[in-house]
């Protein structure tokens, strides 16, 4: 039993199609059982290959190159027309090789409000805490030889502790596959962090952990470890795994066999790097982990879908399922930057003064530290709008449910989340950096929560090496303006007003911009509708190539976005649902959809670690694993024990020893 690479066998018991940062957890779990083997599918290449997936400052250095899918968005009307880049990593590992490395859960209610059984606020919150690990250095995986088939991989969490971050331990684990720790923090996010508080946000810790506070500020823990990004490719750490990966090899679709109720997914269809087709069959089932805007389009290829979508492009309708590639559901964000002269409380003097970049690279190539092993970002806050957007006629003529606001929220929920950049992170139509000695700049970002605005994900073609066509439809609906336009206006007060920043703000960044004195909502409108993006699509960190790294653009973006939705779940009686409670597909056997594609909504945070929860609970529920049991608490299903699950191919489940 051993992880093998690029297998030329042609028959599995599971087939994962996406080795993305849901699909890597699935197949890896699923692997863990030696007498099954799995394949993991990954349309682009080997993580090994990209040293930017590891080193966290050089993210933004993957995209517009082939680890990036290059997604570009339909214009936008509500945003000024404008197209918004949604890169996603193509690679083993995927987007979690290149998101903000953002622990951010959101609150139970969030997952309450799915109302699917197996998905409560309770449930999820243990699959992730099931796949975190906060780090008490008991562990050094850096730089190290290990034969991993000897650990205990019952528990994923791995939380490293610092000294100054109060965690609280009781949602943290501590054996896991996936190391996370705390942020070491610029002055000027200490700064902010003051700011937050004065401005109504107390400080809360670990906030973004527990999921109990709509309303204050804290630290959000990040999927890095001594310096190198952690992602999902650790979870193939385990070199006992029964598992075949292929990379470079592209999914058409799935291979349906069988008439009426009785159809069900027997084979993928793949092509591979130099263009040659293979069949590849599976015994047991298939499991689709493309993500938000590929595994929707997987479905469609495979006769899956909209009957009269599919149609147009001469693709046979094997099941029509009118919600495949509709509810498109993403975070909105906006960049307000700040200018400062005073010295050294940003990250900017490490990145932009002479020579710096280069310094920067070789400390964290010799020794893990600097600022290009962490991500920019800085102090985090949740907050509740509900006093200030009190007297707006639109906010309160909205309709609302029984105890729910006018985005579906109730009181303990978040509208909004702030975060900071501890330097000028270079947004797509900005292109001046501060040189890092008299000028240095940060931002206070808001991000809208819950948006009304829905989008779609369709096809350009059946041909799979095609991307999608992507239409958010950003800012559609009149409430996500109103709601997002007074975030940032709550968010410049917290800047020029709060006592740990009003005095050493100089100005905005860039110099010709003026937003640091607005105080009207309407003067953030067109701010808004010129300048909000996906999460952290906008943030370039690098203004100039580093040693081995790809050259680009500061112009150009990175992903790190939140789409989800795509492939929902939901009731019988709802007619966009796409999969049942258990992630499989309407009208068909032996398939199911794991990645944030089955999110019936977003929840109020990011989207990393759900999932990850996503990839933790379909391998569980494909082994027939009822309940989750963490620290000897039982979520789920009844009180028994249960050691490990082997589906034996009929849909039912043995016990394991």
């Amino acid at each position: 039993m051993a992880i093998t690479l690029e297998p030329e066998e042609t028959v599995y018991d599971y087939i994962v199609c996406g080795g993305g940062t849901a699909g890597s957890v699935v197949a890896a779990r699923l692997a863990e059982d030696p007498n099954t083997s799995v394949l993991v599918i990954e349309a682009g290449q080997h993580n090994s290959l990209l040293e930017n997936t590891v080193m966290v400052g050089g993210w933004s250095q993957n995209f517009d190159t082939e680890a990036d899918w290059n997604i570009t968005t339909e214009p936008n009307p509500g945003a000024n027309n404008r197209q918004v880049k949604v890169s996603r990593g193509k690679f083993l590992g995927g987007s979690s090789g290149v998101n903000g490395t953002l622990c951010v859960r959101g609150v139970k209610q969030d997952y309450d409000d799915w109302d699917m059984p197996g998905w409560s606020g309770e449930e999820v919150f243990g699959y992730m805490k099931k796949v975190r690990a906060l780090y008490l250095d008991i562990l050094d995986w850096v730089g190290i030889s290990v034969e991993f088939g000897c650990l205990d991989y019952s528990k994923a969490e791995n939380f490293h502790g610092k000294d100054w971050f109060k965690a609280n331990d009781e949602v943290h684990g501590k054996d896991g596959l996936l190391d996370v720790e705390p942020h070491d923090l610029a002055p000027i996010s200490n700064m902010i962090l003051d700011s937050m508080a004065d401005q109504g946000l107390p400080l809360h810790p670990d906030m973004f952990s527990t999921g109990e506070t709509p309303n204050g500020c804290g630290h959000a823990p990040r999927t890095v470890y001594k310096g190198d990004r952690t992602t999902s490719a650790n979870y193939f750490r385990n070199k006992g795994l029964n598992l075949g990966i292929k990379t470079d090899t592209t999914v058409d679709k799935v291979i349906l066999e069988g008439q009426g109720s009785d159809k069900r997914a027997v084979a993928v269809k793949v092509i591979e790097k130099d263009g040659t087709e293979k069949e590849i069959r599976a015994n047991k089932e298939i499991i689709i982990s493309g993500g938000a805007y590929c595994s929707p389009t997987i479905l469609m290829r495979s006769g899956i879908g909209a009957k009269s979508e599919l149609e147009e492009h001469g693709i046979d309708c094997q099941v029509d399922l009118p919600g495949v590639g509709k509810n498109l559901m993403d975070h909105l964000i906006v960049f307000i930057f700040y200018l400062t002269t005073k010295p050294n409380i940003t990250n900017d003097y490490l990145l932009y003064r002479p020579n710096a970049l280069g310094e920067a690279y070789r400390q964290w190539k010799e020794e893990k530290r600097g600022p290009l092993s962490t991500f920019p970002f800085g102090a985090f806050a949740y907050a509740r709008l509900d006093e200030r957007l009190a007297s707006d006629p639109i906010w309160n003529s909205a309709p609302r449910l029984p105890g729910r606001d006018p985005m579906g929220l109730t009181k303990s929920q978040p509208n909004i989340e702030f975060f900071s950049t501890e330097c000028y992170g270079g947004p797509k139509q900005y292109d001046q950096f501060p040189d890092g000695e008299t000028t240095h700049a940060f931002s206070l970002i808001a991000e809208l929560f819950s948006p009304k605005s829905r989008g779609t994900v369709k096809l350009k073609s059946k041909d799979p090496k095609d991307n999608p066509v992507v239409d958010h439809n950003y800012l559609s609906e009149e409430l996500d303006i109103v709601v997002l336009s007074e975030a940032c206006r709550y968010a410049n007060e917290i800047i020029v007003k709060g006592k740990g920043t009003k005095d050493i703000v100089e100005g905005s960044w860039p110099r010709d911009l003026t937003h640091h004195a607005y105080t009207k909502r309407e003067e953030w409108v067109p701010y808004v509708k010129d300048n909000a993006t996906t999460c952290k699509s906008s943030l370039s960190l690098l203004p100039l190539p580093l040693p081995s790294l790809h050259p680009r653009s500061p112009s150009n973006t990175p992903p790190g976005y939140h789409p989800g939705g795509t492939c929902k779940m939901g009731k019988p009686t709802d007619p966009l649902a796409v999969l049942d409670a258990e992630l499989r597909v309407r009208g068909v056997k032996n398939l199911r959809v794991a990645d944030t594609s089955v999110m019936p909504l977003l929840n109020q945070g990011h989207t990393q670690m759900p999932a990850y929860a996503i990839g933790e609970k379909a391998a569980d529920l494909i082994k027939g694993v009822v309940g989750l049991d963490i620290g000897g608490i039982r979520l789920g299903g009844e009180e028994v024990e249960v050691k490990s699950v082997v589906d034996n191919g009929n849909g039912s489940g043995v016990v394991g020893g």
